[in-house]
């Protein structure tokens, strides 16, 4: 059994909302990553909420390091979304249209959170680094800054703001999207 100090907890959790708040309030993006199946809901509910990209299916090797690759597959996407929508695809036979149907169903599992991400984020939260290292792993190569809360399962030298908390608790972890979340929306208040 593994406890926290509760006040090490507070003091690195307030460490990291205000670098959040300072790069949302420079017009910098962020990205939330958790891939935890048990997680998954909660942080694509907040990430759309705080209007932020997010990873909640399975981190795609290369999102960061190949960037410009992921790039082209999304606007596939968006485009095969935008001729479906339009009835540009009617013109197919029915497999075909069903075939682009699956098509546009992959992708938007794959793709859907970060299809309004332009460029690099400047940060990523990590809620589950033991499933998410890949993710880690890519930040530190292209120079994002990693917040993530940190179980006792895993090392927490690869991340910038280490928050000591159990993710795998889904009172925990919504404790802290909730700061962040407050964190996000009033920092995008203060600078309008």
């Amino acid at each position: 059994m593994h406890l926290f100090d509760l006040e090490k907890t507070a003091k690195e959790l307030t460490k990291a909302l205000t670098f959040i708040s300072k790069t949302v309030s420079d017009g910098k993006s962020v990205i939330f990553v958790g891939t935890k199946i048990q997680l998954k809901a909660i942080i694509k509910g907040v990430a759309d909420e705080c209007g932020v990209s997010s990873v909640t299916e399975r981190w795609l090797g290369g999102t960061f390091t190949n960037f410009e690759t992921i790039q082209k597959r999304v606007s596939y996407f968006k485009d095969l979304q935008k001729k479906k929508e339009t009835g540009e695809l009617a013109k197919y036979t029915k497999k075909e249209q069903l075939d682009f149907d699956k098509e546009i169903a992959s992708l938007k599992v794959k793709f859907d959170g970060i299809r309004n991400m332009s460029k690099l984020p400047e940060a990523v939260i990590i809620f589950g680094l033991d499933k998410d290292i890949t993710c880690a792993r890519e930040a530190k190569r292209k120079g994002i800054k990693i917040i993530s809360i940190v179980d006792t399962n895993v090392n927490p030298d690869i991340v910038d703001y280490p928050i000591p908390a159990n993710d795998d608790a889904i009172s925990s972890v919504r404790y802290i999207l909730e700061k962040i979340k407050e964190c996000i929306i009033n920092s995008r208040q203060a600078t309008k």
